[in-house]
């Protein structure tokens, strides 16, 4: 069982939201469950449910990265491979690439990831961090 049960995110288009994150998560293996206008979830035995969910107050947004909340959600992905097929898949669905795909040997020797936002600045990250 996950530490983690969900983690819910709150957006200020649902709609537009869903097709930005829907690709990436099914890619990742997630299934979408089926939402209505309070909320959508994707899900996979043994992983933690992400939702999103409409702003009460959608006019507060976007999200700047650096203040108070929200940092960033990382995906660990299996190769370096996959790292560019999900950053690529993410900026077709359309997210904002804000770091490509490269090493980051400040972390480890291994290090490699990609940064992307969607339309709200919501800051996700595709890592690796293994042995190919």
């Amino acid at each position: 069982m996950p530490l983690f049960d969900h983690l819910g995110i709150t957006v200020s288009d649902l709609d537009r939201a869903i097709a930005q994150w829907d690709p990436v998560l099914t890619a990742l293996g997630l299934e979408r469950e089926e939402g209505d206008a309070n909320g959508a979830a994707w899900y996979r035995e043994g992983e933690t449910e992400l939702i999103l969910m409409p702003a009460r107050e959608p006019e507060s947004g976007p999200h700047r990265h650096g203040t108070v909340g929200w940092q960033h959600l990382a995906f660990a992905i299996d190769t370096r491979a996959e790292v560019d097929r999900l950053h690529d898949l993410a900026v077709s669905a359309g997210w904002t690439e804000v770091r490509e795909p490269k090493p980051y040997p400040r972390f480890t020797a291994r290090y490699y990831a990609a940064f992307l936002e969607d339309a709200d600045g919501i800051r996700i990250e595709f890592m690796f961090n293994g042995v190919e």
